[in-house]
This record gives structure tokens, sequence and C-alpha cells, in this order.
């Protein structure tokens, strides 16, 4: 079974708490505190797996959670770092948020990618001594870590792609130029899952070519396999559509070019308007009664008005047979010199823009800004908690998108509000810094 979209639920594990104690030794008179900070909640990671072609994996498990960090301990100790959930995944695919549909990440590179980072340990209440507590009975719980649904979308990544009729030969021109080993049979629907193909041209370079499963006239509403498909296809640098000219099926070339040429455009007018060649398959047929194929035959009626149809295009005509392996290497030079003039394989970047990470936080009118006796401001709510999880503090970016968020939320006026002011200590869950107006 070939599965290469679908939902699933991730969460990344929530920090560990921080705890209060004491140091209690002989001989040593009010130790202090010495409670110690929980560990971090591990991360959701995703990672290439190279020898994975499909999604089938996540068929049967659609929830993956990360490990929670440990809780910390007296004497200082550290609570344990929770372990990072890596999930395997085929190069090409696609991570979209479920609710609105946008890219979050393109997995085509090699780096790894968190999309769910871990909630942050809580501090131990040594952190809360000061000279006027010098006993605070009270310590921070870990975040909780970050959690969403997801789409997985696989786009495999080739530089050409297949396209055409069912039985029009794309199965067998690519197991006549790679090593690939699609099935073949004389009937339709033979290809029920994209394939993929390197074809060489000479040395060590070469191309990959995709072969999807065949289009019929109405695809777009469904008919045959429908536009299921088309989605590998789509970073492709360019196509090669396949047209069977030998009049086997009963229909004229031209037509069948036109069939193909209008469920393209129906399905993504970006992929209709790829380079293109046109490969006219099997016109070792048209040659009467000749053991010996020939490049340019005879043209019938049927084939001139498919050139002439392809030229409007702006496409050029091959003749080739896929079955006879005849014409193969003028169809190769020339994909290969257009794809030497052609942008190198589409990644697509992100969609989701910090401002769509802050509208799906919780509601900020629930944020408590409260002050202690020592005179500094405490905020808590589960909104801060939430923003908190989402920031890298190691990151400059990422410390601005903070701050805009308390400028935007109207956290900053509310501390003004308060009666902060400049140089007064404020808190942000385990964060403190001084205030600055």
């Amino acid at each position: 079974m070939f599965i290469d979209k679908i939902r699933i639920h991730v969460k990344a594990g929530s920090g560990g708490n921080g705890v209060v104690s004491f140091r209690r030794e002989k001989y040593i008179a009010k130790g202090g505190p010495d409670g110690g900070d929980g560990g971090n909640g591990g991360n959701i990671v995703f990672r290439i797996d190279e020898g994975s072609n499909t999604l089938l994996a996540f068929r049967y498990k659609r929830k993956f959670v990360a490990e929670n960090g440990g809780d910390g301990a007296g004497s200082k100790f550290h609570g344990a770092n929770g372990a990072d959930t890596v999930i395997l995944v085929p190069r090409g695919t696609l991570i979209r948020d479920a609710e609105t549909n946008k890219i979050i990440h393109d997995m085509s590179g090699d780096e790894d990618f968190i999309l769910c980072r871990g909630g942050r340990g809580g501090w131990g209440n040594r952190h809360f001594a000061t000279p006027t507590r010098q006993v605070p009975r009270f310590a921070k719980s870990g975040l909780p870590g970050e959690e969403r649904e997801i789409i997985l979308e696989l786009k495999m990544i080739a530089d050409v792609g297949l396209a055409g009729l069912p039985s029009a030969g794309k199965s067998s021109l690519l197991a006549a130029l790679s090593s690939a080993r699609p099935k073949i049979a004389e009937y339709h629907f033979t290809t029920l899952e994209p394939s993929l193909g390197v074809v060489s041209t000479g040395g060590e370079s070469g191309f990959v070519m995709a072969d999807i499963p065949g289009l019929i006239e109405g695809a777009s509403e469904g008919a045959g396999l429908g536009h299921a498909f088309l989605r590998h296809i789509e970073r492709c640098r360019m196509l090669v559509q396949v047209v069977d000219i030998s009049g086997r099926e009963g229909r004229a070339p031209a037509d069948d070019f036109d069939t193909i040429c209008a469920e393209l455009e129906k399905f993504s007018p970006t992929l209709a308007s790829l380079p293109r060649l046109v490969a006219a398959n099997k016109a070792d047929l048209l040659v009467n009664g000749e053991e010996e194929f020939h490049l340019l035959p005879e043209l019938s009626e049927e084939c001139a008005e498919l050139e002439k149809r392809a030229a409007a295009r702006g496409y050029e005509v091959v003749y080739i047979s896929a079955a006879q392996k005849l014409g193969l290497k003028t169809l190769v030079d020339k994909i290969a010199a257009m794809l030497r003039g052609l942008p190198p394989v589409t990644v697509y970047e992100t969609e989701i823009t910090p401002e769509d990470e802050a509208d799906d936080l919780p509601s900020a009118e629930n944020v408590t800004i409260t002050r202690a006796p020592d005179a500094s401001f405490h905020v808590e709510g589960a909104w801060i908690d939430a923003l908190l999880g989402r920031v890298n503090f190691d990151d400059r970016e990422s410390i601005m998108y903070f701050e805009r968020c308390l400028t935007k939320y109207g956290i900053i006026d509310r501390l003004r509000e308060a009666g902060c002011e400049e140089g007064d200590e404020v808190y942000i869950g385990d964060l403190s810094f001084d205030f600055v107006d």
C-alpha cells in the first residue's frame, strides 16, 4: 500500500518541576535553599529516512509524544532532560499545519528539524533566595511542551516527471532508462504508485525521473485515479509527456496530448507551465514491415497533427520506442540539455509567521501580575507558559519575537499599571530581568 498524505498528533515533553529543599548537614547551620531545577522536556524531531519512499509507517501510529524532563532534587541536583522523539520521514515530505494547511517545513535537506520544543524545566527554590527572602518555600513547575496537529504530505523529489494516459508507456520508458523496475503489463492502471529512477547521462552525472499513475479525461473530477498522485511531480524541473502514437487504443495522438494538457492545467497552472518535451512512444509500430527502426519515420496525418499542436504550445516532439529501446539516447540528450538551463528542484519555504504562532497561544487576558514582598514583579499564566515554550533564548530573533509579544498583548503596559518602574526586577516564568521603560 502506498500512503503519501496522513494526519498525526505530536507533543513535546513537559519540563520537570523544580523542588523546594534546604541544605541539612551536620555542623553546617542555616545551609540555605538548595532545590535543584527540573530537566527540560524532549523535543519532537523530524529526520530524513533515505530508505523510505512512503508514509506507510504512520498508518497505525498517529500519535508521537516525547519524554518529560525529570524533577529536580535536593543538593542542587538537576533533573534529567527528557529524550527527544525522532520521527523518520521520506525525503520530500512537507509538514503542514492541520488547521491552516500552511507549510511549516519542507524535509528536503539533510538537517534535522525540531517541530515541537520540549518545555523548560522549572527552577528550584535556590534561585529565589534574596537578601530579604532567605528561606523561599516555593519553586517553579516545568513548562508544558509544544503540541500540535500536523499533516505529512509526500512530494517526491525528481528532476523530470512523466505524464500521460494509462498504457502510454511511461513505466516502460522509466524501466528502459534506469534501473527502476515498475510493474509493466498490457492493461490500464498498471502503475498504482509513483516510482523513481536515476537516468545516467555519462560518467557520474544524471537526473532523477518520476513516473506516476496515468491520467484520464475527467481526472480533476475524480475519474480513474484522479489527481491524487500529481503532487509527486509538482517539484519537477520539467515534464516529459508520453503519448502513444501507435493508434492501438483507437484514439488520435493529438487528442491524447490535449487531454493531458487540460488535466494538468486543472490541477495546477504552475505544474502545467513547466518546460516540457513530448515523447511520441511506440513509434516502431509505425514502420510497416521494416526490421530497422527509423528515428524519423514517415509521418502519418495523426503524427503531423500532434507536432502541430505541440509546436503551438512550444513543445518539441521526440519519436521513441521504449519497448525496443530505440530513440532513447536522443530523448535523454535533449532532457539533459534542457535541465542544464533550468533552476534546481523546488524547495518550499515555510508559510508560518511568528504572528501565526502567537495566534495559537492561550488568551493573554488571564495573565496575572503580582508584586512580591521583595518588590519584584511576577508575571504568571498559561499564556506566558506557552510563550516561553516557543522562545529560544539563545537566538536573537527569537528573543525579539518574545519582546514583541509582550508589547503586542499588553503585558508591558500592565506592568507599568502595576507600578513597575525602570530597574525593578521582573520574573516571567523562570526568566528574570530588570525592567527597562
